[in-house]
């Protein structure tokens, strides 16, 4: 391995830290996993994408979600117009 030193912001740090102690790993154990995904394209397959849609599906089946009537969107829709104009 080679040492290298890099500047986190502090949110970067925080957040990394979070990771690490989540994964029970060091902050170099998440950064060096980081960048073994971003090399090898990871973030852009499209598999992947397709997969974690489909393993989503149901994830808020007991969520209830509120009925809205025409009306109601067309109430919204003018809001948008107003604040857009």
């Amino acid at each position: 391995m080679t040492r290298t030193n890099i500047y986190l912001e502090e949110r970067q740090t925080a957040i990394l830290d979070r990771i690490a102690g989540e994964e029970g790993v060091s902050r170099a154990e998440v950064i060096r996993r980081l960048i073994d995904r971003a090399l090898a394209g990871r973030d852009d397959d499209l598999t992947a994408d397709l997969a974690a849609i489909d393993e989503s599906f149901g994830a808020l089946g007991e969520l209830d979600v509120p009925a809205r009537g025409a009306s109601d969107r067309e109430a919204h829709l003018s809001r948008m117009w107003q604040v857009a104009a």
